[in-house]
């Protein structure tokens, strides 16, 4: 299995270039829930240790769906799928071009919860127009282990968050392990407490902020992903989440810049643009490098040739 490796703002994306599963045709969410019914072992093989690690996120590329659009992908990670990845989509738009694939300029990518316009500026600087995105509850109070009374908003960015500002702990890298701990427990307390998404869906990223170290940006997070690794960079479904939340609070002016610093002082630039009453579509930019072209191994006999569950 051929893979090419990329980090978006410090955060590693492995996109399956050849020797994936053969997913057959339909919209990329029934290839998506086929590869979760029948390849699941393609996945940790790809994301877990030996070969991948907790931080990674994975990318299947596939053919598109619509007729204008370049490829489909469908992502990925430790702990299962993701509709949309925002870091992850700025690796694969780079890992396209650096295979000569696409050139600079405007392509369409299809996802699994919907269609994805991006903009390759030079070989590493990307802008993704996301999803359309919302904010759905707003100042939600849940008791949370270890922190008291919480109040956060829910939005969807292409992934549920719940979104706390302000918690006494640091957003710096050498809190990363209590930022783990308190963003676990807040995750439970959701859970427990019977509090979702939309349709009862579950919110499986929890975000943290802070005012910025950088005098540059204007916010700075802490998120924790689905699987309980921490986002090395600010999140791209997690900045369109706040977006979404500052459009609804009117903090934030459609087209207005928003940089987004992560726990490891990455940045994203992000603004938004109006779809309707309650939508907008967020669009974020930042740079992906590649890292790698490598091929994975499977050898007979290997006790973790699926990796380490």
């Amino acid at each position: 299995m051929k893979v090419v490796d990329s980090h978006t703002a410090g955060e590693p994306t492995r996109v399956i270039v050849d020797g994936g599963p053969d997913l057959g045709g339909g919209t990329l969410g029934a290839q998506l829930e086929r590869f979760k019914q029948e390849h699941d072992d393609i996945r940790t093989r790809v994301i877990l240790e030996p070969r991948g690690s907790d931080a990674l996120v994975g990318a299947l590329l596939c053919d598109p769906v619509e007729s204008d659009s370049v490829a489909g992908v469908i992502f990925f990670n430790n702990a299962g799928y993701l509709g949309m990845c925002g870091h992850g989509m700025m690796g694969l738009v780079v890992t396209l071009y650096h295979l000569g694939k696409i050139g600079l300029g405007v392509h369409k990518i299809d996802t699994a919860v919907g269609a994805v316009m991006v903009t390759l500026h030079d070989q590493n600087s990307v802008s993704i127009e996301n999803v359309p995105s919302y904010c759905y509850r707003e100042s939600v109070e849940i008791s949370v282990k270890g922190l008291g009374l919480v109040t956060g908003d829910i939005a969807w960015g292409g992934n549920w968050f719940f979104l706390v500002q302000g918690i006494p702990v640091a957003l710096k890298l050498e809190n990363v392990a209590s930022l783990t701990r308190l963003a676990k427990e807040v995750k439970r307390a959701l859970a427990s407490q019977g509090i979702t998404g939309a349709e009862g869906q579950e919110i499986d990223h929890i975000e943290f902020f802070s005012a910025p170290l950088s005098v540059d940006a204007n916010s700075r997070n802490f998120v924790l992903c689905p699987g309980g690794a921490y986002d090395r960079s600010p999140c791209g479904t997690g900045t369109s989440a706040k977006l979404a939340c500052l459009a609804a609070k009117e903090k934030l002016g459609p087209e207005e810049t928003w940089v987004q610093e992560s726990v490891i002082g990455s940045t994203f630039s992000a603004r938004y643009s109006i779809l309707s009453k309650d939508r907008i579509i967020p669009t974020i930019s930042s740079q992906a490098f590649i890292c790698a072209e490598s091929t994975l191994v499977v050898q007979s006999g290997d006790p973790f040739r699926d990796g380490i569950q």
